[in-house]
């Protein structure tokens, strides 16, 4: 785990990279076009390249060495972004749509083969504490990221803010590439089977449909919950201007804040009750998890006074975190030769679920209140997490938690949550 850290580390400054370049390429855009249309059309093809990198990154995470596609994935989005700062600014508007694919399929490709490649660099009985550690790293990365990129654009312009941005995606593929790692199980090859067989990259999709319905029913909530997480973000900045015109950042800042505490507080319990119980929490947990973090969404928005509302935003992410955890978690339990595929087809049902539902809350906040577009889409979340939960009181199995696939057997078995 020592060398672990470092690895946090360097995703963390990686992450407020990305979450700073989320905020400064928008604005630039905006600023550089005059054209609210064209700034959205920028944020549709970042989204819509990293919709389509989940399937191809988890071709590649499954064929090629790991740690290579994370350091070329930061080396790629860095000098793609200096890249714009050298360029004439004739040519600057067609290079930020070029910028915008870069960014998008690398950040997904990045993302795929670190949580492929957990269980191979902390042990599989560490991935649960390890997954905690990089939510709670990207959390704080998130608030320092958007706390401090108006900052950063206001006082040092954008080519301070581009530099910065490039250099925390270098900080970052160079501890990755200093640190002695292992990303891939040892006994197998780097390009699956040979002599024209399958390989088992190429099975896994199938063997999911087939074994395990409840991973893919825990994907399809994955995406669904990408189309309540994008409901709070719109309407976020909407509500906060109701509560206060004259400062409208006040409570977006509160609100990021305490939930930021929540996810830490989260991944604190979990990792204790991994220690003491020795065993990750299941599906049912995630299962009920979404479902608390969808409810407290929907009860930030309905009207609190500031204080409950910013202990129901801590609730929130609390919940939120030990969604992410305990779901990559289970993910990680599929045998190295599936997950990278695994990852990439849950990647892209994120993505687009939360572009979809950007799309989606843009066009129902134009007639409905903040609190009616989060409460729609948090509902729909709910109604189908309580949908999984009952399917997995209705279907326990006997073979405990932690239950996987042996390896040499065609069949996913489920465990419970």
């Amino acid at each position: 785990m020592k060398h672990f850290r470092l690895l946090v580390l360097g995703n963390g400054v990686s992450a407020y990279g990305s979450y700073l370049n989320m905020v400064a390429l928008n604005v630039f855009v905006y600023d550089v076009t005059g054209s609210a249309l064209a700034a959205g059309l920028f944020m549709a093809v970042r989204l819509g390249t990293s919709v389509g990198a989940g399937f191809v990154s988890g071709r590649l995470v499954s064929a090629y060495d790991r740690k290579r596609l994370i350091v070329g994935a930061d080396l790629g989005q860095a000098l793609a972004i200096l890249a714009l700062l050298l360029a004439p600014e004739a040519g600057r508007i067609s290079l930020l749509y070029c910028l915008a694919v870069v960014t998008g399929g690398c950040s997904t490709l990045s993302q795929v083969a670190l949580r492929s490649s957990i269980p191979e660099i902390v042990g599989a009985e560490n991935r649960t504490r390890a997954n905690g550690q990089l939510v709670t790293g990207r959390s704080l990365a998130m608030i320092a990221g958007f706390a401090s990129a108006g900052v950063v654009v206001a006082q040092l312009g954008y080519t301070a803010a581009f530099v910065l941005d490039a250099v925390t995606f270098l900080v970052s593929a160079s501890v990755l590439l200093v640190l002695p790692i292992r990303t891939r199980a040892r006994s197998e090859g780097p390009k699956g089977a040979e002599n024209g067989t399958p390989s088992p990259g190429h099975r896994s999709v199938r063997l999911l449909w087939a074994g395990a319905p409840v991973l893919m029913a825990m994907i399809a909530v994955r995406a669904v919950d990408g189309l309540g997480s994008s409901s709070h973000n719109v309407a976020l900045p909407v509500y906060s201007s109701l509560l206060d015109p004259d400062h409208p950042a006040t409570f977006i800042s509160q609100f990021w804040a305490t939930w930021a505490v929540g996810t830490i507080i989260a991944q604190q319990v979990l990792a204790r009750h991994t220690r003491r119980a020795g065993h990750t929490l299941g599906e049912r947990a995630f299962a009920a998890g979404a479902c608390v973090m969808s409810g407290a969404f929907i009860v930030v928005f309905s009207g609190l006074p500031t204080v409950p509302a910013l202990a129901t935003a801590l609730v929130a992410g609390a919940a939120d975190g030990v969604t992410e955890v305990v779901y990559v978690s289970r993910l990680q339990m599929v045998p190295d030769e599936q997950r990278g595929r695994l990852f990439g087809l849950s990647a892209s049902a994120e993505n687009a679920g939360f572009g979809l539902g950007m799309l989606i809350s843009g066009s129902l906040l134009e007639s409905l209140s903040p609190f009616q577009v989060v409460a729609s889409l948090h509902g729909l979340a709910i109604v189908l997490c309580l949908a999984l939960l009952t399917l997995l009181v209705l279907r326990r199995s006997p073979a405990g938690p932690d239950q996987v696939r042996q390896p040499g057997s065609d069949t996913l078995h489920e465990g419970r949550g």
